[in-house]
């Protein structure tokens, strides 16, 4: 699944008086099929509100975002994406397996299908034990692996994940790791957003770097280690750079 991103800009006010802010400048961006592409930056950086103009959430001011040539808030498009956002919220007094057939039933998964995959997911972050534990009695770590089946129940070709480690050990980080490696090998395309600059290091092949709703830098795989990215980050976090 291809993402083009061109000369995206969203405003936000916070109340009627007061002026527009820029929450994201101006972007630009190809995403590849098949690619990890990752984005980073300080928390206000514009990530979240840029991935939300790509989940057909917001819309933007100005500029096109299309999804496979389609636009986000397409239900065509919207039905082949998967998205875990930063802080998910379920009902507590759902069980992980409730949860993730309430998922596969929304997303119009038949019934046998649902069952294999959700299965296959439970196993594959290592929840299939507590499939039928209530979710309030679940830790942050057991939420966030249930809420990447959630995201992964209906096998979409777009896979949105924001600060998908939040909250893990690093053992779970591990197993998340190498569950978006598989991902990218059945030809995913997997949209990633962390401020853990180790994690895009090891998983993204691009990584795009933003502040203050600018896009500063665009990093293949090839061109960056842990100490460039650390560099860059630190930079723009030091300086007020101008759009």
């Amino acid at each position: 699944m291809i993402i083009d991103i061109k000369n995206v800009t969203k405003s936000y006010r916070s109340d009627f008086l007061r002026k527009k802010q820029r929450a994201v400048e101006k972007i630009s961006i190809r995403i590849r099929k098949g690619e990890i592409f990752g984005i980073i930056g300080a928390n206000g950086a514009g990530k979240s509100t840029l991935i939300k103009m790509i989940q057909g959430f917001i819309r933007p001011d100005e500029g096109d975002i299309r999804i496979n040539d389609k636009h986000p808030f397409d239900p065509a498009a919207r039905l082949k994406m998967g998205y875990l956002p930063e802080n998910p919220y379920f009902y507590s007094n759902l069980t992980a397996l409730e949860l993730l057939r309430f998922s596969a039933a929304a997303s119009n998964v038949p019934k046998p299908l649902a069952s294999e995959r959700i299965s296959f997911l439970l196993r594959k972050v290592s929840l299939y034990p507590n499939r039928k534990q209530r979710l309030k009695t679940f830790s942050k770590g057991m939420m966030q692996r249930a809420g990447i089946c959630f995201a992964l129940v209906h096998d979409p070709e777009l896979v949105v994940l924001d600060e998908p480690m939040s909250g893990l050990d690093p053992l779970g980080r591990k197993m998340v790791i190498d569950l978006i490696k598989d991902l990218q090998m059945e030809g995913k395309t997997i949209l990633f957003c962390s401020h853990i600059l180790n994690d895009v290091e090891r998983i993204c092949d691009r990584v795009a770097v933003m502040d203050k709703g600018c896009m500063k830098a665009l990093i293949e795989k090839k061109d960056f280690s842990s100490k460039n990215m650390e560099e860059i980050f630190l930079e723009i976090i030091k300086e007020e750079p101008a759009c």
